[in-house]
């Protein structure tokens, strides 16, 4: 069965690297800005590239915060990559402004402490047992990062009902949140759509829970 996935056009992201990435893996996939494509649709992946703050705007301005926030409380299957997935927590901070994000995780979006940035090329992750999206992949396995900011805390808990989130960690300076599972959310902080076949398999993991 052919899934469809809408990767949400809201001003900011490699769209059509991310379109060409999930095409490869089987997705019959739209780029739009359309709320009810973004709500009617099998998976909703959104993209990100540059300031959080810039891309918060661009998000609410198509109201996409409110397609995640619909999504998510049915209960349906959304994927954040890069700035995508920083807009996900409850704020970021950049150059002493703080500006709210979408809140669906709490945290803030912080500078990394390290003596380069910004962290750009090839790293490694630690990606916790039972992970859906890391499934297959050896534990060296490299995916590729552009970043300065990232979240440093994971704050999130389970509780009654609600199963511990699978986060993955890696490193630059300090240890910060790669990736993280919990339920219909998840959220990449590197870019799968440019990790080559490591990226795709992560991708293809994703697109087959939307079956």
């Amino acid at each position: 069965m052919v899934v469809n996935v809408v990767v949400l056009d809201y001003g900011s992201g490699n769209l059509r690297s991310a379109e060409r990435a999930l095409a490869r893996v089987g997705a019959e996939v739209t780029v739009t800005a359309d709320l009810d494509a973004a709500l009617e649709c099998d998976g909703l992946v959104v993209p990100g590239v540059g300031a959080f703050a810039a891309c918060m705007a661009g998000l609410t301005g198509v109201q996409g915060d409110r397609a995640i926030a619909r999504r998510l409380s049915a209960g349906r299957p959304v994927l954040g990559i890069c700035v995508g997935m920083q807009i996900l927590f409850e704020e970021g901070v950049e150059h002493g402004v703080h500006t709210k994000g979408c809140g669906e995780w709490p945290g803030a979006v912080e500078r990394l402490e390290a003596p380069v940035l910004p962290h750009m090329g090839w790293n490694t992750v630690s990606a916790p047992e039972g992970s859906v999206l890391f499934a297959g992949l050896p534990a060296d396995t490299r995916f590729y990062f552009v970043h300065s900011y990232a979240v440093r805390r994971w704050e999130l808990q389970a509780g009654p009902g609600f199963p511990e989130p699978l986060v993955t960690w890696a490193e630059h300076g300090e240890r910060f949140v790669a990736a993280a599972e919990n339920g219909p959310l998840m959220a990449t902080q590197f870019h799968p759509e440019k990790s080559g076949d490591a990226g795709a398999t992560l991708l293809e993991n994703w697109v087959r829970t939307l079956k």
